[in-house]
Parts: C-alpha cells; sequence; structure tokens
C-alpha cells in the first residue's frame, strides 16, 4: 500500500481544492452580477470588452490574495469575528490589487460603481460561505449516544466559549439544553442559538422538567459564597455538578475538555486567581541555578514546576526523602525535559552534605522549604523540631552566604505570629536568625502564608479518607478556624514575593478570611454527594497540643507596609544582633545535647518571649519537675540576643 500513496489524492488535498473552487466561483459570481446590477441585468455591448478582462483579474488576484493570507486554510465550520475581519482585510487588498491591473490593461476603465458593488459582493460572498458551513454543520449535530442532557450556569464569556467547545469537541459528551444565569436582563436571550431559560431560583423545576442529567457551572469569577449557593441549588435538584475553574488554564496550554470536572473544596473558598508580575520573576530566575530544600514535599514539589516555568538554568532538588523525590525527580524530567533537574539525598542538618551540594551546582537562588510542620507531632518531638527547623535552617542560610547564594528564602508559617506551639517558635526564631545573617552580600527574604489545601497532612486528604470510609468526620473544635490556601497560589506568591523583597523583610501573603474547619467539612461532605449529619457524622475530638482556635498573619507591633503586589505586604521586624544569636545558639546546642527540655522552653522564650508554650507541654515539663527558675536564661541574653527596635 504504502508505494502507492504518492499517486493517491488524500481527503485533506480533495476539501483544500473544493475550498479553492467554491471560493473561485464565488469571485466570479461577484465580478458578474457587479456588472449585472449595474446596468440593469443588460450589459451594453460596448462593456463586453471590459467585462470579459474584469471577471479573470478578479478572480485570479482575489484567489492569490486569500491564498497569501492563508484564508483558504482556516477550518470553515470554525468562523468566528476575527476571521470575518480578515475576510474584509483581504478583500480591500484584493480589489485595490484589481483596480490597479483593469486600470493598467483598460486605461480608459469603466464606471467606478461596478469596484463597490465587486467589493460588497465579495464580502458578503465569502463570509455567508463560512457561516453557511458552520451553521450546517451545527444543524448536523445531533445527540450522541451516551450523551448527558445538561444546563450550563453562567451564560457570559466563560459559558459561551465552554458551548462552543462542547459543539467542536467529541470529548465533551453533552447535549446543552439551555443556560442558566441569574441576571433578569439575560432571560430568554439566545447565545450561540441556545436560549437562557431561567434562574437559579429554578433549577429544581428545570431538572425535573427537561431530565437534566448534568449542571454544568460557567462562573470562574464566582465568590465562595456564591459557589456555595450554586451548588446547594444543583444538589437540591438532584443534578450532578461540575465546573469550569478559570479560562486562564486554557491560555497556559491546558484543554477546556481536561478542565472541566467535579466542583473542588477549593472552589468554595472563593481565592481570586493570582496575578503575577512574570517579567519581574523571570528576571529573577531565568538562566539561573536554583535550589530547592524539601523539594519532594508539597510546597517543594510545586516550587520546583513554578519555577521550571521561567527558564532557569537548572534546578536542584534537595531532600532526605527517598521515594517522593524519586517521583518529582521523573515528573520534572517528563513535564520539563529542556530544564535539567538534579535529585540530590540529604538531610539540612547535615553541614558537610549542604555544602558538598552548594560547592558542586553553585546555585545563585535558594528556596528553603524543608521544615517539620505537624504541629501535635512537634509538641511531642520538641528538640527534633528545633534540630531540624533551628539549626538546619541555620546551616542552610550560613552555607549559603558562604558559596555565594544571592537570594535566599525561607517559606514560614503563619503559626510563626504570637506561637503558641513549638512549631510556630521555630519558624519564628528561623525568620530571627536570617534577620541576623542579613549584611548585605545574600538577600535573605521569609514568607509567611497559612495552610495548604491538599498538602501533605492537611485536614482535606484526612476528611476524603474518613468520607470514604462511611465517617465519622473527625473536626477538633466547631469554632476552629484558619487560613487557606491551595499550593500553586502559594508557591506563585512565594515566587512574586521572594523578587519583590529586599533582604532582612518578611513577607506576607494576602489569605483572605479565616475558614472554619466546621464548614470545609460539611462542604466536603456535600461535594461527596452526602449529607452531613445524615450520611456522614461530624464528631468534635477537641483541641490537640499546640492548636490555637484561631491563627494570625500579623502583629500590631510589627506593622504592615505595602507592596507593588496586591496580595503581597511587608512586616517590620525586630533585628537580631549576630553576636548574640550566635551565643545563643550556641547555649540551645548545648541543652539540646542534654535533652534538658526546661532549659529548651526557657531559651526559646528569650528568643521569642511573645511564645507561650502549650498546656499539654507545660504540664508534661509540671510533672517531671523540669521547670525551675536556676534554668531560666533570660537575665543573661535576653538583653543582649533581642536588640532595641
Amino acid at each position: 500500500m504504502r508505494k502507492y500513496l504518492p499517486y493517491s489524492i488524500s481527503s485533506a488535498a480533495i476539501r483544500y481544492g473544493l475550498v479553492c473552487g467554491s471560493q473561485a466561483a464565488m469571485f466570479a459570481f461577484a465580478g458578474t452580477t457587479a456588472f449585472l446590477l449595474r446596468f440593469d441585468f443588460s450589459i451594453p455591448s460596448n462593456y463586453w470588452r471590459d467585462f470579459a478582462w474584469a471577471v479573470p483579474i478578479w478572480v485570479v488576484v482575489k484567489t492569490l490574495t486569500f491564498q497569501l493570507a492563508k484564508l483558504n486554510r482556516r477550518g470553515w465550520r470554525y468562523v468566528s469575528f476575527v476571521d470575518i475581519y480578515r475576510l474584509v482585510v483581504a478583500n480591500s487588498i484584493a480589489s485595490v490589487l484589481s483596480c490597479a491591473i483593469i486600470l493598467l490593461v483598460l486605461p480608459q476603465g469603466f464606471p467606478r460603481s461596478l469596484y463597490a458593488i465587486d467589493f460588497i459582493l465579495c464580502v458578503l460572498g465569502t463570509a455567508g460561505l463560512r457561516a453557511s458551513v458552520r451553521m450546517l454543520a451545527e444543524l448536523a449535530r445531533t445527540r450522541a449516544a451516551g450523551e448527558k442532557c445538561a444546563l450550563i450556569y453562567g451564560a457570559g464569556d466563560a459559558g459561551i466559549t465552554l458551548l462552543r467547545e462542547i459543539r467542536n469537541n467529541p470529548r465533551l459528551p453533552y447535549h446543552v439544553l439551555g443556560f442558566i444565569d441569574d441576571s433578569a436582563g439575560k432571560q430568554n436571550l439566545r447565545l450561540g442559538g441556545v436560549s437562557v431559560i431561567g434562574q437559579g431560583s429554578e433549577v429544581a423545576k428545570l431538572v425535573a422538567k427537561l431530565a437534566v442529567d448534568m449542571i454544568l457551572i460557567a462562573i470562574p469569577s464566582a465568590t465562595g459564597a456564591e459557589m456555595k449557593r450554586i451548588l446547594g441549588l444543583c444538589r437540591a435538584a438532584g443534578a450532578e455538578c461540575k465546573t469550569v475553574p478559570g479560562l486562564a488554564e486554557v491560555i497556559e496550554g491546558r484543554a477546556l475538555a481536561r478542565q472541566i470536572r467535579d466542583v473542588a473544596v477549593e472552589d468554595l473558598l472563593g481565592r481570586t486567581q493570582v496575578h503575577l508580575e512574570e517579567e519581574q520573576i523571570r528576571h529573577a530566575l531565568e538562566g539561573r541555578v536554583v535550589l530547592v530544600t524539601g523539594a519532594a514535599g508539597s510546597i517543594g514539589s510545586e516550587l520546583c514546576r513554578q519555577i521550571a516555568r521561567f527558564q532557569p538554568r537548572s534546578i536542584i532538588g534537595f531532600d532526605i526523602a527517598e521515594s517522593p523525590l524519586f517521583e518529582i525527580d521523573r515528573e520534572m524530567s517528563q513535564q520539563f525535559p529542556s530544564i535539567p533537574f538534579h535529585p540530590e539525598i540529604g538531610s539540612i542538618q547535615n553541614r558537610a552534605r549542604l555544602e558538598e551540594i552548594l560547592d558542586r551546582y553553585r546555585p545563585s537562588t535558594l528556596y528553603h522549604a524543608a521544615a517539620y510542620k505537624h504541629v501535635p507531632l512537634m509538641e511531642s518531638h520538641v528538640f527534633e523540631a528545633v534540630e531540624n527547623n533551628v539549626f538546619g535552617t541555620h546551616n542552610v542560610a550560613v552555607a549559603a552566604e558562604e558559596y555565594g547564594v544571592a537570594d535566599f528564602v525561607l517559606v514560614s508559617s503563619d503559626k510563626a505570629v504570637r506561637p503558641g506551639n513549638i512549631m510556630g517558635a521555630t519558624k519564628r526564631i528561623a525568620e530571627l536568625l536570617l534577620a541576623s545573617l542579613q549584611n548585605g552580600h545574600t538577600k535573605y527574604v521569609a514568607v509567611r502564608f497559612g495552610n495548604v489545601l491538599g498538602s501533605s497532612g492537611s485536614v482535606i486528604p484526612i476528611f476524603k479518607q474518613q468520607i470514604a470510609a462511611g465517617g465519622p468526620v473527625t473536626v477538633t473544635h466547631p469554632d476552629m478556624r484558619r487560613f487557606f490556601m491551595t499550593v500553586p497560589e502559594a508557591c506563585q506568591l512565594v515566587l512574586q514575593a521572594a523578587a519583590i523583597g529586599c533582604g532582612g523583610q518578611i513577607c506576607v501573603l494576602d489569605m483572605g478570611e479565616p475558614v472554619k474547619i466546621l464548614d470545609l467539612a460539611r462542604n466536603l461532605i456535600t461535594l461527596s454527594g452526602l449529607r452531613p449529619d445524615d450520611d456522614i457524622q461530624i464528631q468534635f475530638t477537641g483541641v490537640r497540643p499546640g492548636e490555637k482556635l484561631y491563627e494570625e498573619l500579623g502583629t500590631v507591633l510589627e506593622g504592615t507596609v505595602p507592596t507593588s503586589h496586591e496580595k503581597i505586604r511587608i512586616f517590620a521586624s525586630e533585628t537580631v544582633q549576630s553576636f548574640a544569636a550566635d551565643e545563643w545558639l550556641q547555649a540551645l546546642r548545648g541543652i539540646c545535647e542534654r535533652r534538658d527540655l526546661g532549659q529548651l522552653i526557657s531559651a526559646i522564650r528569650v528568643a521569642v518571649p511573645e511564645y507561650t508554650p502549650s498546656a499539654a507541654l507545660l504540664k508534661h515539663l509540671v510533672g517531671k519537675a523540669e521547670l525551675s527558675p536556676s534554668v531560666d536564661l533570660r537575665p543573661s541574653l535576653a538583653a543582649r540576643f533581642v536588640a532595641a527596635d
């Protein structure tokens, strides 16, 4: 079969020939009709010679012009207003060129109205041909077997784009019956041949009347409250729901067919899309070697993905977890084959290993995301939290300066504000240590934000497991609130904050409004198609060690300073004298070697006076009679460690 292919005519060639032939026929028809209309369908004999020259010239010139403009290769069934504009421009150019050639061949010329009539007929004819093909293609499309009857909630740009994609994409098995929109002004309008048939309050009636299987929510700008209301209406009507999260993802290369998905709990938070100053970030990352510690974790791995978008020279992923590091290495190789990714195993507590990596790759930018973050677990592993989050961070920060790292970014936490647990206290100490190291060589910046949806150890995966098991879903306290953002949003803003920060600063991300964990649990149960308290029970287990009911992003004393980005602010923070920090660290190392918990708590309170040990930790200390005045380090070190503002 292969040897006969050169002599066969493909369907594409046949289709292209039909396009060119029908278009040439339209040009000839327009020219002929122009003469007939101009002379009342009776062309005088003295104009027959003009007619015989003009029509072929029009056909040839316009065919060549359309060919050069590549209008013959654009699918007619997908014609849009942009294509119509291109048709008008091409017809205008072709008419001007034709006029010039005709005047050369026929110096005496003929009535100028012929050119205008021909131009108008050509525009109407070529546009009409394409519109007819699109109309016939859409009329010929019938409901295929297996398609679900659907309503599109949202008659805006996203809804119309979704309707067009459904019609043209066989991967979207939906038959759209109509639009739903809460705007009274859009009722009974026809958009793309489909009517707006009701408002949100009529969803239940429409679903029952039209036997609707699916409601596609196409309101990317909806707030969390609006999404909750819409979801409640759809669930009450008994229809399945899916959503289009945002057309910006189409621009980034993700097809709309893959965007239509179940409504997620992230949609109900109402987080607005992050707008990045990409040129600023690109300037900070393009062509650079970037090191990410904790690269196998939720934040670290997403940082690697986001960084790769800005074309660094290479990325080094440093982590102690072997299997997750192997997975992110595979993913980066598949998704970003042109960006070298170097997985390196090691601990931030191992100074020699850190220096080995820094000496080998000589990174100019370092994102430090490696840390112990689980609050209750760290309350029972205090020494491990200090050794990793304090000593480990100090190791990375000092080594970064020694090996010429230009930008150092610490991923911090909202729990560092008036900390009530060891994890938050160690994060605050890490921030203070960076401030003590700021000397104009390496730029140290800390970035604080709250909980991240879907990250390792977060409530969402736990709730999903509990729902899958039939419940109960466990919530610590009915009034427990937390700040939340998605992993991509957090990492994008970390990159932006790093580009904005000037060194020695703490950047704080806009976390929006705090979310009640109880509401999060109820929403997740509802999204699973179940009813809270009926199908799935919710149990309150009590506040865990080290947890606070509310988290704060900053204290009144710190104050905030706006930046060029609306979602990033800078906190003024007290500085730390480097010699005092070194002395304090030396004392802290000795305490950890002795495993003296009482002295450790006292030393932490020297560095972070606002730290309040949890009741569980104090009870443990009192029970062992470890806390005594003789071990209070505050009189000897407090005045020297924390400098005055």
